[in-house]
């Protein structure tokens, strides 16, 4: 499981440090690609492959679930951080991301999101309150 919030900077060449905690998981290969809220996702290959096999079983008669994997699965880059735990992070992704030199990497349970740092933080303070204010169960039974 991923957690924590990290703080690495992207590099001229557009690569940047996985946090060294998350690198172990994800030395075998990953797959960046679009993410909701204009960040980037991470995730280890055999989970991107699990939620590729997931997705061949959607009805491609629904528009909604076209949508979704054009938009995924177009924007994703299988990549393998090189030894000193850096990846490269495509011109598509950072465009779309916003991704400047200061970048704040998340841990979201099975996946890494990537943020440009000024994003994260106008995200946070827009959804901290609604967070603390939760009078109802958002995933019945969790807590």
């Amino acid at each position: 499981m991923f957690l924590g919030t990290h703080s690495p900077r992207l590099d001229d060449k557009g690569r940047m440090f996985l946090p060294a905690k998350f690198r172990e998981r994800l030395v075998g290969g990953l797959v960046m690609t679009r993410g909701q809220e204009r960040c980037l996702y991470v995730f280890p290959m055999a989970e991107f492959e699990r939620i590729a096999t997931a997705m061949n079983t959607t009805p491609v008669t629904s528009r909604a679930v076209r949508d979704y994997q054009r938009v995924l699965l177009s924007g994703a880059s299988d990549e393998i951080p090189d030894k000193q735990g850096r990846v490269t992070i495509p011109q598509l992704l950072r465009d779309y991301a916003g991704l400047s030199k200061e970048c704040t990497v998340i841990g979201a349970g099975n996946r890494i999101e990537i943020w440009d740092t000024q994003a994260w933080n106008d995200y946070l303070a827009g959804a901290e309150q609604p967070f603390a204010d939760q009078a109802e169960e958002v995933v019945p039974g969790l807590l």
